[in-house]
């Protein structure tokens, strides 16, 4: 098992944006991996192949829906969760 941390932005080029990335984000909290927000982002912690197949899952159905839908995905390599700035 291989843990990542991945940060996403959902994008929404349209005037119904708020609905649709609050239905998003819902779907994600759903899930059984460890889900941050914050107003900018949402970070989502877990083994690799298993979020992975959750976002290819999710963004398949969000793009299916909407039109205009643009998603920005940071990838790093480890479980960042705990992180606390030491300065």
């Amino acid at each position: 098992m291989m843990n990542v941390s991945i940060e996403m932005t959902l994008m929404p080029l349209n005037d119904n944006y708020k609905d649709v990335i609050k239905d998003f984000i819902l779907s994600i909290r759903n899930s059984e991996f460890k889900v941050l927000e914050n107003p900018l982002s949402t970070q989502i912690y877990g083994d690799y192949d298993k979020l992975i197949d959750l976002l290819k899952v999710e963004i398949k159905d969000v793009f299916s829906k909407n039109e205009g839908i643009m998603v920005n995905l940071k990838i790093v390599n480890g479980d960042r969760s705990n992180y606390k700035p030491t300065f």
